[in-house]
């Protein structure tokens, strides 16, 4: 389907976000770390409970929902599918930022989630979690390191991956039900994305 140009509706208790597709095709110049005391941990299989708690914490204020609305053989069908990598940045022995790669196409590598806790923010830490992120992925056999963002997330969002060595190459408009609707997150989250029912 084609949006015309000029504004088009979207439905009471719908949510639509510009989402933005990056990709990079060959290893970037690595960049330094910022000065901090993280680490990042690999998560073999991880626990569903925790998993789910990390991606509230560094998601919820950005709309992340895909992954809240899945039962347990849902998630656990994609998160522990061979071919997924789930990590942990950790600070002070509590995990606080999210990883997770999908080498599942041949040559391919999606980070389909990244992202640090609120209280990471601005620190540095997802730029350490990025230089990881592009060392796990290029140290294999690939042609292509790809993600998308979208305008719910944090503003600067899209300046970062493109200053990390992705260029926009799709753009595309999503609709969903609103998840502070029907509980899948709390009606505090992300209010910078005004609820209409």
């Amino acid at each position: 389907m084609i949006l015309p140009d000029g504004y088009s509706d979207v439905s009471k208790g719908k949510i639509a976000a510009v989402v933005t597709h990056l990709e990079m095709t060959a290893r970037p110049a690595r960049r330094d770390d910022p000065l901090g005391e993280w680490t990042l941990r690999k998560v073999d299989a991880p626990a569903l409970d925790w998993y789910r708690d990390l991606y509230r914490r560094v998601g919820e204020e950005w709309l992340w929902f895909s992954r809240a609305r899945m039962n347990d053989t849902e998630l656990a069908a994609v998160i522990h599918a061979p071919g997924i990598e789930v990590y942990a940045l950790s600070v002070g022995g509590c995990d606080e930022g999210l990883l997770e790669l999908d080498f599942r196409e041949a040559g391919q590598c999606e980070l389909v989630y990244f992202g640090v806790s609120a209280s990471l923010i601005g620190s540095g830490a997802a730029r350490f979690l990025m230089n990881r992120a592009l060392e796990l992925a290029w140290s294999r056999d690939l042609r292509r390191v790809w993600v998308h963002t979208c305008t719910f997330d944090h503003p600067s969002a899209v300046a970062f991956y493109q200053r990390s060595g992705f260029r926009p190459f799709r753009r595309q408009v999503e609709i969903a039900a609103d998840p502070r609707l029907d509980g899948t997150a709390p009606r505090s989250a992300a209010r910078h994305v005004p609820i209409i029912e």
